[in-house]
């Protein structure tokens, strides 16, 4: 027989269970949409977001229509304008994924303004979750994107000057030309998440980086966040490094403290001092985390009605 103490002891502790778990209920029912993005050429591209995502649109639409913002832009960045390899050819490589767990990507395509939207038509309609090169020109061409040509006057002549001496060696930062990754939360809580770059410039013809390629430069799981990469890709794909960040979130990290974990395991490479690494992350809450390996890094945040840059801590500051 229990006690009539005790059973008004569990009664207490069953209420106060109750009232903690509507709470968290209301918290995330009322979640604000938050995007978030990499480099400055984040602003720009998180307001074409932010018209989604205030009326109630989809992360996934968002996070597509911000970052083909940045691939039409003729500033030697992503897609349009973008830098090419030592060559001369502007080859293009992203993904998306979205609150499924659903991806899509391609690598190593030409003559497509928008791979993001190539990336889409390959998660929504093919089984497979990568197409490269011909084979992802020819499906682009298939799905009725136009073929043009992407390397622009500015940026030939970028490329004939380095031609000059042909010397490839990293520049810490320069990434904030050829990179934009961008993560988002809707206004019903789900994430996704989308990366595109035209990869380093003047890099050997055919190399591939981590941007397109889930759970190097983006994962997103929504049960737990969502994160992107920038920077020297051989670096982040060597510890998959949007996947280590979200699996740090599983286990009970913040969004910050899993980018900086991500970070130091980098910071072990060989020619860490060398290159530069950022990552940036969401929560399913909306916390937001990043870091990067050397000073230079920021990101763009759209949240609450107001778009801003952020300037990240570094490993070596």
């Amino acid at each position: 027989m229990i006690r009539r103490r005790n059973f008004l002891k569990r009664l207490s502790a069953g209420a106060a269970a109750v009232s903690a778990f509507t709470s968290r209920s209301l918290a995330k029912s009322t979640t604000k949409p938050i995007v978030v993005s990499t480099w400055e050429h984040g602003i720009d591209a998180n307001a074409a977001s932010w018209k989604i995502l205030e009326r109630g649109g989809k992360a996934l639409d968002a996070v597509e229509a911000g970052v083909r913002i940045t691939e039409a832009e003729d500033n030697l960045s992503v897609g349009y304008g973008g830098l090419p390899d030592r060559d001369g050819h502007v080859t293009l490589d992203a993904c998306i994924m979205d609150e499924n767990g659903e991806c899509g990507a391609v690598a190593f395509l030409e003559g497509i303004k928008h791979p993001i939207s190539v990336a889409r038509a390959v998660m929504e309609k093919t089984p497979h979750v990568m197409m490269v090169g011909d084979g992802a020109l020819q499906f682009a061409l298939d799905q009725g994107f136009k073929q043009e040509n992407l390397l622009t006057e500015r940026a030939e002549k970028a490329w004939k000057e380095w031609m000059e001496e042909a010397e490839y060696k990293p520049i810490i930062n320069v990434e904030n030309h050829d990179t934009i990754g961008m993560v988002a939360l809707d206004a019903d809580g789900n994430l996704s998440g989308a990366c595109t770059t035209s990869g380093l410039a003047y890099k050997m013809h055919g190399r591939v980086g981590d941007s397109p390629i889930i759970g190097a430069g983006l994962y997103v799981d929504n049960e737990v966040g969502a994160a992107t990469a920038t920077g020297m890709g051989e670096a982040v794909i060597k510890v998959c490094g949007a996947h280590l960040i979200v699996e740090l979130m599983r286990q009970g990290n913040s969004p910050q403290q899993a980018c900086e974990k991500a970070v130091r395991r980098i910071s072990k490479q060989k020619n860490a001092k060398d290159i530069q690494i950022g990552f940036l992350a969401i929560s399913k809450q909306g916390e937001i985390g990043a870091y990067s390996l050397h000073p230079g890094f920021n990101f763009a945040q759209y949240a609450e009605g107001t778009n801003q840059m952020k300037d990240v801590e570094s490993f070596y500051s």
